[in-house]
């Protein structure tokens, strides 16, 4: 009985209490109107506490391993240049994208151990971001860090269809541990990982993928990358 109800009674993210606030405040109104809208006024406002929630994570510590920043369906791997803000050159390396939708835990964590060493926003459309084109054309926030061992990861918070606002809690030079939590995207949005040249991915497209525990590459290994299939 203890697990079942700490896997319903998470703990919900600090951004999320105003939003809980206003979706109440909308049921009692509507609901005042017209009774039976109270049962539609409860619907939403549980839906805006699931989606606030904020469970912890067991994540894997070893040194090297690239954990996914965000819970959600590996949507694309593929090559492809990193944002021109970052100054990491115009050289393709893996870009292993999570989707998120409005279902999904929505904290993002950090991939890698490291030290941040650049931050740039960068507003743009709401497109889907289940589509090719939201990695250039989306507002967005993209941060390159440096791993312990000297190699540099790149990874890039994207705003959705629905999404209105990003969060990003970092700061140059701030060290940081795998796992970490470090913002959030409201509400439906992807997170890019650019892997350093000559690392393969350790997911498939198609993938569900769990921030802060799923691994997605490992620095030090030389494991080709991997296919999957539906079964």
């Amino acid at each position: 009985m203890h697990d079942v109800l700490k896997s319903v009674l998470v703990p919900i993210h600090r951004e999320g209490w105003p939003f809980i606030a206003i979706f109440a405040a909308i049921a009692l109104v509507i609901g005042w109107i017209w009774t039976p809208l109270y049962f539609l006024g409860f619907l939403l406002t549980a839906w805006c506490v699931y989606f606030f929630r904020d469970p912890d994570r067991i994540t894997p510590v070893r040194p090297g391993l690239v954990v996914s920043p965000a819970d959600g369906v590996v949507q694309m791997i593929e090559r492809a240049a990193p944002p021109e803000e970052l100054d990491m050159g115009d050289s393709p390396l893996t870009r292993v994208s999570v989707f998120m939708n409005v279902f999904n835990v929505h904290v993002n964590r950090i991939p890698v151990d490291g030290g941040i060493v650049k931050l740039s926003y960068r507003p743009g459309k709401f497109l889907n971001a289940s589509l090719d084109k939201a990695s250039i054309d989306n507002e967005r926030q993209a941060v390159r860090m440096v791993t312990q061992d000297g190699r540099t990861i790149a990874f890039v918070q994207i705003a959705g269809l629905v999404a209105r606002r990003i969060l990003c809690n970092l700061s140059i030079d701030q060290q940081v541990r795998t796992g970490e939590r470090f913002g959030m995207i409201r509400f439906g949005s992807r997170v890019d990982v650019y892997l350093p040249d000559g690392v393969s991915p350790l997911v498939s497209v198609g993938q569900t993928c769990v921030a802060g525990e799923t691994v997605l590459a490992d620095l030090a290994g030389h494991e080709p990358g991997r296919e999957g299939e539906m079964r």
